[in-house]
């Protein structure tokens, strides 16, 4: 194995590939793997406002066929990411954002392949920025409801 090179400057923490046009992200990023964010297409971009088309992998699927419950955080807490990005140069790194709470109110299921989730800046505070997100189904009934906090460290 040959030594590292100690010149070469560190990856910088989830930074992952370049997206293709008009896709939210690239791979490499771990929970965006997991959600196979690479594939969702950017519908809004905007000051503070984020909308994507999002799709469910079966391997996110509960028995029903349906969104399992619990990854829900993680759809969730990678839009918001996003979201407070949105409008905006990333600086991945600078502030570093960290989730501090989120509340997730289900409506109903996600159980379409395709699905869009929006995000929305609420407030900037100092540190502290608030955003809400909201899953929509195909007809654009509202599916779930979430307001995230996030900090700048």
């Amino acid at each position: 194995m040959a030594p590292a090179d100690p010149n070469a400057s560190p990856p910088v923490a989830g930074l992952w590939t370049k997206p293709a046009p008009g896709n939210l992200v690239g791979p490499g990023h771990s929970a965006g793997d997991l959600l196979e964010a690479y594939e969702w297409d950017v519908l809004e971009r905007a000051e503070g406002v984020l909308r994507v088309g999002a799709h469910l992998p079966d391997r996110l699927r509960n028995p029903q066929g349906q969104l399992f419950g619990g990854f829900t955080p993680t759809y969730v807490d990678f839009l918001a990411l996003h979201t407070y990005w949105a409008g905006r140069e990333p600086t991945p790194g600078r502030p570093w954002l960290a989730t501090v709470n989120m509340r997730i109110d289900y409506y109903a299921p996600v159980r379409s392949d395709r699905f869009e989730i929006e995000g929305r800046v609420v407030n900037r505070r100092g540190s502290m920025t608030y955003i809400e997100t909201r899953f929509f189904d195909p007809e654009g009934e509202m599916l779930v409801y979430a307001y995230t906090t996030l900090k700048g460290v």
